[in-house]
């Protein structure tokens, strides 16, 4: 069933990427085949996939066929690197609102792709450029025709009801069978497949070894990030979906290294990019699959349709897929999850926005990129406002604070008016150390003691440690003694690393801020060096 499901998948998806048909299905047979045999999901199913749309059809569109079996191979490489480097479980912190994103600007893009073959507009292919494309169809829509609009509204409804009624037979099968059907009894005039690409060949392609170069290979590597950026989330969101629906529990890196053999073995057969299908995969859980022998007869089903029965692909009405993508698109959407983000953070709502805007507009690698770099900067500037740096000797010094951040018996505890005390709360980086170094600057009067309370404190950076050298060394040459309390293991195991922690001295770092009060209240004080 899951075979006879992807059979249109892949042919439609083939064409709305720019190639032929065939190699849509060549994709899903040979990819299809190694995910399931060497993956780490059980019930995985693999093959070309809507989210592959954008980015093949530009990769296409700007070097050929040669380019994209370069940008495949290299994809394939660096998802079987991610694997072998136990990479899998870093995709899950890739941020939600730029899924969301791109996966919503590709759903656009992929319904904008159809609307051609949907309404039978007599025009030259349109342009690549989402506005100049929908300017084209404005121009156009004077040519657009009754019959092939008929065949797209029956798909998109066919697939939408039949399964109310008849859910043995796959809704896009079903749509498929009658349009195909209905064009050949009754010859209507839509173009057919068969039509503009041709008879379909009848069986797999000879290997053969893709044109390559290395300024060919360094042209498209940045394209070969995003294809593998992707396979990587969508094959591992498919597994988790899965392992949801099964009871399971898929092998990430595993996984990986199956997405980049298939990968790297489909252009040597003329075939595309691959990755896990969210929805193929669960047509195979919900018809009975629980081992890899599905995924594999899967693949074989394919093989058996494209050697006995090929040619009739070939009459497939090309509004019949683009129905089929048309409601692909509208599933793909997400729209309830797009909407919902706008309630979210305006930073995420930034991160989702920018995203989808590039993916439409520019380039969905472009896209990937920007929404990136976005998505860390803002994380960066959300850690940074959550780190604290406070006067600790202020407070404690203040009848009034009531806030009952600071216990009674440290209180009660004196504080020499020539020692300062400062607390930091949250990440030890960049920004509580800028922080941390202009409460320093502005003290009234050079200290004889400057306490760092560090009990808040789970994780500093490098950034964090060269301020830390650095006041040290300040208060070296100032005659002040630097001490520290309450620091954990992570900052602990950075200074000792990295050497400072001998020349900061160990008899400086205190177990607790009691501890050094209790010290310095000493008349006899360690110098300052700490050495």
């Amino acid at each position: 069933i899951t075979g006879i499901v992807a059979l249109p998948l892949a042919i439609a998806f083939a064409i709305a990427s720019g190639v032929t048909p065939d190699q849509g299905l060549t994709t899903a047979i040979v990819a299809g085949f190694l995910i399931s045999a060497l993956g780490g999901s059980r019930v995985q199913i693999g093959g070309p996939t809507g989210a592959f749309v954008v980015i093949v059809a530009g990769i296409i569109a700007k070097f050929g066929y040669d380019g994209l079996a370069a940008a495949t191979l290299i994809a394939g490489l660096l998802l079987i690197a991610m694997g072998l480097f136990r990479l899998g479980g870093l995709i899950r912190f890739i941020p939600y609102p730029l899924i969301t994103g791109f996966t919503s600007g590709i759903a656009v893009i992929i319904f904008s792709s159809q609307v051609k073959d949907f309404f039978g507009l007599q025009m030259a292919p349109p342009p690549a450029d989402f506005l100049d494309k929908w300017g084209a169809y404005f121009h156009a829509s004077r040519t657009a025709s009754l019959w092939p609009l008929a065949v797209g509204l029956f798909t998109v409804l066919c697939i939408t009801l039949w399964p109310k009624r008849w859910n043995k037979v796959p809704g896009p099968v079903a749509a498929l069978v009658i349009a195909s059907s209905a064009a050949a009894v009754f010859n209507l005039p839509v173009e057919t497949i068969h039509t503009r690409f041709g008879a379909i060949p009848s069986g797999l392609p000879h290997p053969s070894i893709p044109n390559l170069s290395l300024d060919l290979l360094r042209q498209v590597f940045p394209s070969a990030v995003t294809v593998a950026l992707l396979a990587a989330v969508e094959s591992l969101l498919s597994a988790v979906v899965s392992d949801g629906m099964i009871g399971g529990r898929h092998k990430s890196n595993m996984e990986l290294i199956a997405q980049g053999a298939a990968n790297m073995v489909s252009p040597f057969f003329g075939g595309i990019p691959a990755t896990g299908a969210i929805a193929r995969t669960a047509t195979n859980v919900k018809n009975g699959g629980r081992t890899p022998v599905a995924g594999i007869v899967h693949a074989l089903v394919l093989l058996v349709i494209l050697i006995a029965a090929g040619n009739l692909a070939g009459h497939v009405p090309m509004a019949c897929l683009a129905g089929i993508l048309v409601v692909v698109s509208y599933h793909m959407s997400e729209w309830r999850s797009f909407r919902s983000m706008l309630s979210a953070p305006r930073s995420d709502i930034a991160v989702m926005l920018i995203t989808f805007l590039l993916t439409v507009l520019i380039d969905l690698t472009v896209a990937v990129e920007v929404g990136m770099v976005l998505a860390v900067f803002l994380f960066m500037r959300k850690i940074i406002e959550l780190t604290q740096v406070r006067d600790l000797k202020k407070d404690m010094n203040d009848p009034e604070n009531g806030d009952g951040e600071i216990p009674s018996e440290l209180k009660a505890l004196p504080v020499p008016d020539d020692v300062e005390i400062y607390s930091v709360h949250g990440s030890f980086s960049f920004g509580a150390a800028n922080q941390l170094m202009e409460l320093i600057r502005i003290t009234a009067k050079k200290p004889k003691v400057l306490a760092l309370e560090m009990k808040d404190v789970l994780y500093m950076d490098a950034t964090g440690l060269h301020v830390l050298d650095e006041m040290h060394r300040q208060c070296s040459r100032a005659g002040i003694r630097l001490m520290i309390s309450g620091i954990h293991m992570q900052p602990l195991t950075v200074l000792e690393k990295s050497g400072k922690l001998l020349e900061l001295g160990e008899n400086n770092l205190k177990e607790n801020l009691a501890e050094v009060l209790k010290e310095v209240a000493n008349p006899a004080r360690t110098p300052a060096s700490g050495v």
